[in-house]
């Protein structure tokens, strides 16, 4: 069909406005798949905390790696696979900065001990003479 064999209603040309000739518009619904559900969390900075600060027994390290594998899943789609890594970088992230804490105040802990304890002990202790291990066992003897 071209444009010269097209009729137009005496009403409405191609220049003017024409409400009468126009059909009411329909709607239109657009399928966006699970958009209220929100994506799982990766925990990639945490991770990348706990893995350059202490990493006791590569807690953090493995934390990284459940990390960058929610990413990756997530980037691609596959949401059931980037939730369950999540949750395994989640709870390695709680180990690790659990272990994080714990060490330092552990070491605190034991130093402050050693120093009352040795500033409750009398006597002079010579280390390197003939009692040397003697007297340092004797620091930890309560």
């Amino acid at each position: 069909m071209d444009n010269h064999s097209y009729n137009f209603p005496s009403d409405c040309t191609p220049l003017t406005n024409c409400k009468s000739a126009r059909k009411p518009a329909g709607s239109t619904a657009v399928n966006m798949g699970d958009a209220g559900k929100c994506p799982p969390r990766d925990y990639l900075l945490w991770s990348l905390c706990n893995t350059f600060y202490v990493n006791f027994c590569c807690l953090g390290f493995m934390a990284l790696i459940y990390s960058i594998k929610a990413r990756d899943q997530k980037t691609i789609g596959n949401l059931q696979m980037a939730q369950e890594c999540s949750d395994k970088a989640k709870w390695y992230n709680i180990l690790a900065a659990g272990w994080n804490l714990l060490i330092p105040l552990l070491a605190i802990v034991l130093l402050v001990l050693l120093l009352v304890h040795l500033g409750t002990s009398q006597g002079n202790f010579d280390f390197f003479g003939e009692d040397g291990f003697q007297n340092f066992m004797n620091l930890f003897s309560w």
